[in-house]
């Protein structure tokens, strides 16, 4: 399963750039609709299937998080006729796509064998992810409506100077342009806690092995 989420995670990871490059910025196409769609229903049968190798009582809470994030919203809406605006259905569409890259993350992780490298691993690949989704949400609301902003190239670059803390040249006009401003940083000074934490475990191993020689 954990291959297939995989899978599922880079087709909807490409799907959402090719829609948001390509697209007209006002709806999604039935082609991505239907990718999101299957996307859902793949990660919700992974959920049933832990759901049957664990009790009900004994089921990881993050996995009923991730049950929320795997539900196909736009596709309710869609079918229940409701319109309630782009910015809510790109941000339950986001909902998928996180989901999609803790998929990616964790196959990351069941690759690295130490417990500290693998929460490193996870937290940079998190945060690498959250990066290009913040980059691709800001290029679809501000391309229209912010003059400094000439590109996806240029969305990309703000995302990586705030993540950084460092902060771009242009700033953002939009609601969500704004709050993503506020969480990429947030985001980005989570990091320095478990980088630390993996440099001193680098540290303390060494240290046993000049001890031990």
């Amino acid at each position: 399963m954990k291959i297939i989420n995989l899978i599922a995670g880079i087709a909807l990871l490409v799907g959402i750039s090719v829609e948001i490059l390509a697209g007209d910025h006002k709806t999604y196409t039935t082609w991505y609709m239907r990718l999101q769609f299957v996307v859902c229903v793949i990660y919700i049968v992974d959920f049933i299937y832990t759901l049957f190798k664990h009790s009900l009582n004994r089921m990881p809470t993050l996995s009923w998080v991730f049950l929320l994030m795997s539900i196909p919203y736009l596709n309710l809406l869609e079918w229940l006729g409701l319109d309630l605006g782009r910015a809510v259905d790109v941000t339950l569409g986001a909902l998928p796509l996180l989901r999609s890259f803790v998929a990616m993350a964790m196959v990351v992780q069941w690759l690295v064998e130490s417990k500290v490298a693998q929460i490193l691993s996870f937290y940079i690949f998190m945060t690498l992810g959250f990066t290009y989704l913040s980059a691709l949400i800001f290029y679809d609301y501000e391309s229209a409506v912010n003059d400094s902003l000439h590109g996806f190239g240029d969305a990309v670059w703000w995302a990586c100077m705030n993540v950084t803390t460092v902060g771009a040249s242009f700033f953002p006009v939009t609601a969500i342009g704004k709050v993503l401003a506020a969480l990429l940083p947030a985001v980005g000074m989570m990091f320095f806690p478990v980088f630390t934490i993996y440099v001193t475990n680098i540290y303390k191993v060494l240290s046993r092995r000049n001890h031990t020689d």
